[in-house]
């Protein structure tokens, strides 16, 4: 048995109702899942119990993260949808909300005194109902540097390192240094990193491979968590579907859903057990 516990998230492109496809998990080895916020997390802690299983986060929704910097008026329902995710995380005993700092590819990025305003109300909310936020890595990096600096030192505050994204939208810097000693939660999966020859980053680059069939170093990166001291589970973020003009991911659409969520198994367990003997 894995000293490093194994999870993986739940996915539109898996061609399987959610509960199911949390059942098949179980089935395969997972230790856990993670899912999205979509009315049914009582279902799902329900699922967990019954399964034995760790609900290990609920991803927040992301199509409002850039309003979340704007002035009052415009941020409100950004504000109020994440405050329903933190309690939903709280009553349903999910210990993780994962959020993103900002969704778009416009330049320049200017975070604002308005944003880290709206942010502490949502993590002063985390605070009462026992919940962290764990923020990840997207386009912007500017947005979760001012989150991390002014929630230094915040225990309800953490980061989610996205293994991809670090190389297409990151350009390939070690997120894990700057961050690591505050990783709370993982999205593991590998790309091909920037494909467009000016350097600019775009959404069709964040391919969400399984490991090891991108252009990652997996023992580089089993060597970076260990590094940075981390100890919690090793949760994948994979999809199955290519993005439009890409092709990368079609191999696993030809997969039954039981043949993709078995490979996915072995290259989690692959990687646990690279991190393991590197520990």
């Amino acid at each position: 048995m894995f000293r490093t516990k194994l999870c993986l998230g739940v996915g539109k492109t898996f061609d399987l109702d959610t509960a199911d496809q949390i059942r098949l998990f179980a089935q395969a080895g997972f230790d856990g899942f993670f899912t999205g916020w979509d009315g049914r997390v009582d279902e799902y802690r329900t699922l967990a119990d019954e399964l034995g299983m760790i609900y290990q986060s609920i991803h927040a929704p992301f199509k409002l993260a850039a309003a979340m910097w704007k002035p009052d008026g415009e941020a409100a329902p950004a504000v109020e949808e994440l405050l329903a995710c933190v309690r939903d995380c709280g009553r349903v005993r999910v210990p993780v909300l994962v959020v993103h700092p900002y969704i778009g590819f416009d330049l320049p990025y200017q975070p604002t005194e308005d944003g880290l305003r709206h942010f502490r109300t949502v993590v002063e909310e985390a605070k009462s109902q026992n919940v962290r936020i764990a923020f990840e890595n997207v386009e912007g990096e500017e947005y979760l540097k001012a989150l991390m600096d002014a929630f230094a030192g915040d225990s309800a505050v953490g980061f989610c390192w996205d293994s991809g994204h670090e190389l297409c939208y990151n350009r390939g810097k070690d997120m894990l240094a700057l961050y690591g000693d505050r990783l709370i939660a993982t999205h593991l999966n590998d790309n091909l990193g920037v494909s467009r020859a000016d350097g600019s980053i775009y959404w069709t680059d964040d391919l969400h491979l399984l490991p090891f069939d991108g252009i990652h170093d997996w023992r580089d990166v089993a060597d970076r968590l260990n590094r940075c001291g981390y100890k919690g589970i090793l949760t994948f973020e994979l999809t199955r579907a290519s993005k439009p003009n890409r092709h990368e991911n079609d191999k696993y659409a030809k997969m039954s859903i039981e043949e993709y969520v078995a490979e996915v198994y072995a290259r989690a367990c692959r990687l646990g057990y690279m991190k393991n003997r590197m520990d």
